[in-house]
């Protein structure tokens, strides 16, 4: 029975020709070994010197070489469109835990997370990269421990860096793990259109949204090994990336609860060669995408 109005403003389900397909358990929804089944994307499944099996797509051709790191929850359709624009060899993957990736027992921290990124990172030769919130996230890590590896990056959306999270983040996960679990695609729906702004919800674009993300999400899920991460710290303390020799810009906006525009600013002011954009309206993807890609495009092809 659709849903109307609440707290989310989404009718679900869509028209009659937008319904989603009826879906299985999701794979990602524990602790997982061995080589996953073959996604439907042309993705590849690549062996890590850490261990850990994790999905790869690989696009463009030329140096320089690209590596984009994904946000919590989200993969690769979502870091492709912020490289359209990039010129070279783009590596797109998905960090342990997200679509095809291993899940690995155990907790994991930010430097599980920088190593998933250091080793796609290092089998493609990537001399640049961009991280977006969690990513981002990764990427301060790495380079903390590595300040001289990359020679260009990009943080947009950073979320966190030596202190954590706002509890908004972890809530937002819960009950999206909880919605993918349940394998009730309306609850997964409602969690979804958290992401997108109230006045598109209803629009052509919004319907594109949920069912892209519903059908990613419910195929491959997420692992709960995930919960623990918004609750962490990055890095001990911003003063390890003074060291960083890498060009950088740091994206953020204004109004996004769960990527406050203050760690942005605060980011940029400590990386010693760091250019800073503030948008004044959150929801960059939805209200900024055509400036955003070009501007990373911009800066990272100069």
């Amino acid at each position: 029975m659709p849903m109307t109005g609440g707290a989310h403003d989404l009718r679900w389900p869509p028209p009659p020709d937008g319904f989603p397909r009826r879906f299985g358990k999701p794979r990602n929804s524990g602790p997982s070994t061995g080589r996953p089944a073959p996604p439907s994307l042309p993705t590849e499944i690549v062996g890590t010197p850490h261990g850990v099996n994790l999905e790869r797509l690989l696009t463009g051709v030329g140096r320089p070489t690209t590596i984009f790191a994904h946000g919590l929850g989200h993969g690769i359709a979502e870091t492709r469109p912020l490289g359209s624009g990039v010129t070279g060899k783009r590596v797109f993957f998905q960090f342990r835990g997200h679509g095809e990736s291993d899940s690995p027992p155990g907790a994991w921290d930010y430097g599980d997370l920088a190593r998933d990124l250091r080793a796609m990172a290092d089998m493609t030769g990537a001399e640049q990269a961009l991280g977006v919130s969690l990513g981002a996230g990764a990427l301060c890590r790495l380079l903390a421990e590595t300040p001289d590896r990359f020679s260009k990056v990009v943080f947009f959306l950073p979320a966190v860096l030596d202190e954590a999270r706002q509890q908004a983040a972890q809530l937002r996960l819960t009950e999206l793990l909880d919605a993918i679990n349940s394998g009730d695609v309306t609850a997964v729906a409602n969690a979804v259109v958290e992401e997108i702004p109230p006045t598109l919800r209803n629009g052509n674009s919004g319907w594109a949204y949920v069912r892209q993300r519903i059908n990613n999400l419910m195929n491959t899920g997420l692992s709960t090994g995930l919960l623990n991460l918004p609750e962490q710290t990055c890095i001990p303390s911003v003063d390890l990336l003074r060291d960083v020799t890498a060009k950088a810009l740091v994206i953020g906006c204004i109004g996004d609860e769960l990527h406050p525009s203050s760690i942005a600013t605060r980011l940029a002011q400590v990386l010693p060669d760091a250019t800073l954009h503030i948008y004044n309206r959150p929801s960059v993807l939805w209200h900024e995408r055509l400036d955003l890609r070009d501007r990373v495009s911009t800066f990272l092809n100069q």
